[in-house]
């Protein structure tokens, strides 16, 4: 189901002239990018582009940056990390941390928010255990295992799924693609596409153009800290000079 006529009207979040720094070094040069709702988006370049520094800076994790945020129709500009992940924007980051000495289940409840209301009063998406484990059944199987003794891809499972529990409108997914085996990249896309239909959003940081051609309604393309294309994800999988130009090793 593809909400993307949603966009124009009220884009759930909404980035705008941001810039960002790792001392000295400008990292991003105004970048702006919007998500709708309903909708699943693909941030994409090379490894250094500046993907990750864009959902660092979103979530309000980069020490040194300007710009502009609204999630939600607020700003969250200069708002905690905590405060950002409590309005309902969820973060998986690509270096998964999840908490090693604790179980499977254990990691989920650590991720517990209260349900969320849309503001016109409709029920968000409420996850619970049991449904976090019919949607990952890996992880249904391994309830009681602790973190540390799972494979990366089942631990990139356990972060996504430990998201859900805050019940986000939104999730941040950075580079879920990467370094996991091929089953589990399938797994995921199917994640991915059963969370659009259940009404999330998501901003999705990716390199793999087949894995975001499977679950992406639209794209931007970032290129040395610089949005360079933006378009359906369909006119990018047809334009093999931008694809060429951007994003091929």
């Amino acid at each position: 189901m593809n909400h993307t006529g949603n966009t124009i009207n009220q884009p759930l979040l909404e980035v705008s002239g941001l810039n960002a720094w790792y001392g000295a070094a400008h990292i991003l040069f105004d970048v702006s990018l919007n998500v709708g709702r309903g909708e699943v988006v693909a941030l994409m370049g090379r490894n250094g582009a500046g993907k990750s520094t864009t959902f660092k800076s979103i979530m309000g994790l980069m020490a040194k940056w300007k710009g502009d945020v609204a999630f939600m129709g607020q700003r969250v500009t200069g708002q905690q990390p905590f405060e950002i992940a409590r309005s309902g924007l969820g973060f998986v980051p690509e270096d998964r941390r999840v908490f090693t000495d604790l179980t499977v289940t254990e990691n989920l409840e650590v991720g517990r928010q209260p349900a969320r209301k849309w503001p016109d009063g409709t029920s968000a998406p409420t996850w619970t255990p049991q449904e976090l484990y019919q949607l990952f059944p890996n992880l249904g199987a391994m309830q009681d295992r602790p973190g540390g003794y799972m494979s990366g891809g089942e631990q990139q499972m356990l972060t996504v799924a430990r998201t859900l529990m805050g019940n986000p409108f939104l999730v941040l997914l950075d580079e879920p693609s990467e370094g996991v085996a091929p089953v589990i990249v399938e797994q995921m896309a199917a994640m991915i596409v059963a969370l659009k239909e259940q009404g999330v959003s998501i901003l999705l940081s990716e390199q793999n153009v087949h894995f975001a051609e499977l679950v992406s309604d639209r794209v931007y393309v970032l290129e040395k800290g610089q949005i360079r294309y933006q378009g359906s994800m369909q006119e990018l999988a047809e334009n093999e000079e931008v694809r060429r130009a951007y994003l091929t090793v």
